[in-house]
């Protein structure tokens, strides 16, 4: 008896995918449809190994098969697991192949189950990985190096027998005060498309696909309350919102996770306009949509009961649920006529299409793969370059190793769990190198290095105030390690998809990360004295800001001699920030997001409507510090931007923009040449301050000089149009170039019909 045509692997996946629909019964297919279990739910540690639990069996059985598997390796508070009792590297493969052993060998169509983990910044697994937050690797603005760390994390996955990568890359941070700033590459939609491509890229080449995450707007948030409604009009959706998402579509993502937000009144699951009529119809996206977790449920409340919300996302066009109880229900809504059986195999054809790319069905197993390696270095150069000198006196940077008393002070500075951020898993023992150990290690023999916590990470004890300000007043320096913490702790609660609960006053010491947002962006209370204290008596001090979202920050000119900022980090994140202290490494870092004064004047993102306002009364409307903003310990001088052409036209845009540096200090610098586009008049729409549209990194020694060459295309000078396209409409331009979006000059350009 020949195999049937959806074995074939030399056939077409277009031919395999209809031969296997073909033979399947609507509950087969609504099986292929569902993720509801929780993936730690599917095994149980015995004394001998690992074996697949009565619930697996039974959840596989309903349907004689399963679309997607969540989390069999994750592993953090919110899930209970830990080392006592979860899958460790070394045992990861071979539960993968019995997961996978059971759908191809105990199912009447043995089609295999995709295994879907979360990779936020590394994969949330015991013995995965951990790189810097998303917020930290937009500060580098180098997305060879994310790339590069993206495929080394991807495979460490593949390795463990995951195929699907869940990543948030699509959120974009326009509110500081929500909890899942640090998911974010920034606030500017042309650094995170350009992170986002570096990202697909990456995991693609290790075999993994990319489910990215939220599509679409969930960062603007009304008050930067998580979930929360957004006030997105169509425009702001498309000139903010959906570049990353469209760059990351182009480079050949697998799928994208619908967001919890609603846009124009539907939430993004449940929209046909954003999931059908724009993702799939105008993009040409043929990808799955995935629901995130427990959002379909949310849908009852419009549709009236399960069966008909499942119909309902189903018909706007999500293919993929997550731990809801509406599409488990979507036989019942194809018998009651709320939904076609045709749309039912639309979306199974998606699944089963992706499962045949990944290979599925050819490689289904594991086996014994060689375990990647160099994953940590990646991670460790990530932070080191991610690291931004906010501000120095000029004098007190670098820190000479050789001073005689180092004090070390501050609630974060000897925490490993409070530099590696959200969604991160149980590190082992002893793992990591925190900040203090890094300055201990980088301090010359017969250096002491003293240490004291002087307060807790929120709230206002100030107890621990003397004791520290007695060691930074006998020492030669101090580091003064402020920020904040998204390490969740053991009695955290969580909401049923994940979120921490934390009661006001932050009972349990987050201060960032999903679910926890904040009103108020300045430093706690504690921390707030702590930083006068030490700063009155008189030793030169530098504060290191370890932290997940840009806190509003005081006036500290004539108080601190330096500021350095590290969005968490990672475990090795502390080894980072004290190379750049004492000048092992040079400082690099740029910021992907603006630093506010204060959270009364939000927002303060650089690329606002430019409508000429003049400020509060009371204080600046200007940021603290702009995106792109950060120094080095050397200084460095900018020539005006000079085109090739002053005129061109919209058909054929071809120009470009040159700008000489110059490295005019007596260190080496990679400085990061930023171009900016400003509409001066023209346009159908109102244009902005200034957009970001390139940036380069230069390398100068000192006295050496570079020039940096943009081509200023119809990539550049792209808006969007009345259309919601993007083309380049005629008008007078201001093509700009600087070290940060606050300092940069101007040359015009003339776009003509």
């Amino acid at each position: 008896m020949s195999e049937p045509l959806y074995r074939d692997p030399a056939a077409p996946v277009p031919e395999r995918v209809r031969d296997l629909l073909g033979r399947m019964t609507l509950t087969e297919k609504v099986g292929q449809l569902n993720q509801r279990m929780y993936g730690w739910h599917a095994y149980e540690r015995t004394g001998s190994g690992h074996r697949l639990t009565d619930a697996f069996r039974s959840e596989v059985a309903a349907y004689d098969g399963m679309g997607a598997l969540y989390g069999l390796q994750r592993a953090d508070p919110w899930s209970g697991v830990t080392f006592a009792d979860g899958i460790t590297a070394a045992d990861a493969a071979g539960v993968a192949d019995s997961v996978q052993r059971h759908m191809v060998e105990r199912t009447r169509l043995g089609i295999p189950v995709l295994l879907v983990e979360e990779v936020p910044h590394g994969h949330q697994a015991l013995d995965g990985t951990v790189l810097p937050v998303n917020l930290a690797v937009g500060s580098t603005w180098d997305p060879d190096l994310y790339e590069e760390a993206a495929a080394a994390a991807a495979a460490e996955l593949r390795a463990r027998g995951g195929h699907l990568a869940l990543v948030s890359a699509l959120d974009l941070v326009r509110d500081p005060r929500w909890g899942r700033a640090e998911e974010c590459f920034g606030e500017d939609p042309y650094l995170a498309a350009r992170f986002t491509e570096a990202l697909v890229r990456g995991m693609r080449r290790a075999g993994v696909g990319v489910v990215l995450k939220h599509f679409a707007g969930q960062g603007s948030s009304v008050g930067g309350r998580n979930s929360a409604a957004t006030e997105l009009g169509a425009r702001e959706l498309h000139e903010i919102h959906l570049a990353a998402a469209r760059a990351g579509v182009r480079e050949g993502a697998a799928g994208v996770m619908a967001a919890y937000n609603e846009f124009d009144g539907l939430p993004c699951a449940a929209s046909r306009c954003l999931l059908t009529e724009l993702l799939r119809e105008r993009w040409g996206f043929d990808g799955i949509v995935m629901a995130d977790g427990g959002a379909l449920d949310r849908l009852t409340r419009l549709a009236g009961d399960p069966a008909a919300a499942g119909a309902l996302a189903l018909a706007a066009g999500t293919d993929l649920s997550l731990w809801d109880d509406c599409f488990p229900r979507l036989g019942e809504a194809v018998e009651r006529g709320l939904v076609a059986e045709e749309t039912v195999d639309t979306a199974v054809e998606r699944v089963l299409a992706l499962k045949f790319r990944l290979g599925l069905f050819e490689r289904p197993y594991v086996g014994q793969p060689e375990q990647p390696s160099g994953v940590g270095e990646l991670s460790e150069r990530v932070a080191r370059e991610s690291i931004v000198l906010l501000e120095h006196d000029g004098a007190t940077l670098p820190i000479s190793p050789s001073l005689r008393r180092i004090a070390v002070v501050g609630p974060g500075a000897d925490s490993v769990p409070g530099q590696i951020g959200d969604y991160t898993a149980p590190q082992r023992p002893g793992s990591g190198v925190t900040v203090l150990d890094g300055i201990r290690a980088g301090a010359a023999p017969g250096s002491e290095v003293a240490y004291a916590r002087g307060c807790e990470l929120v709230g206002g004890d100030l107890s621990g105030v003397p004791e520290a300000v007695a060691l930074a007043a006998s020492a030669d320096v101090a580091v003064l390690v402020l920020g904040g913490s998204s390490a969740r702790e053991t009695d955290t609660r969580f909401e049923a998809n994940g979120a921490a609960v934390v009661a006001s006053g932050n009972p349990v010491g987050m201060t960032c990360g999903e679910g926890v947002d904040l009103a108020d962006l300045r430093l706690p209370d504690g921390q707030s004295a702590l930083l006068d204290a030490v700063a009155a008596t008189g030793t030169p001090v530098v504060v290191v800001l370890v932290q997940g979202r840009p806190h509003a920050l005081p006036d500290l000119t004539g108080q601190v001699k330096g500021v350095l900022c590290a969005w968490y980090p990672g475990p090795w994140g502390g080894r980072a920030v004290a190379d750049v202290l004492f000048g092992t490494a040079s400082p690099a870092g740029r910021l992907p997001v603006s630093v506010p004064r204060s959270a009364a004047q939000l927002p303060v993102f650089y690329n606002a409507k430019d409508h000429g306002y003049r400020g509060y009364v009371d204080q600046s409307v200007t940021a603290r510090h702009s995106f792109g903003h950060g120094l080095s310990y050397s200084t460095v001088e900018y020539g005006a931007p000079r085109l090739a052409h002053s005129t061109v036209t919209a058909g054929e845009p071809g120009t470009t923009c040159s700008v000489t540096v110059t490295n005019t200090g007596t260190r080496p610098v990679r400085e990061t040449v930023q171009l900016y586009v400003r509409r001066v008049s023209g346009g159908t729409s109102w244009p902005r301050v200034r957009e970001l549209r390139g940036f380069v990194r230069l390398d100068l020694e000192p006295g050496g000089s570079a020039q940096a060459v943009f081509a200023v295309d119809s990539e550049v000078l792209a808006s969007v149009t009345r259309d919601l396209d993007l083309a380049v409409e005629p008008g007078e331009f201001s093509i700009e170039t600087g070290p940060s979006s606050d300092r940069t000059r101007g040359a015009a350009l003339t776009v003509t019909r």
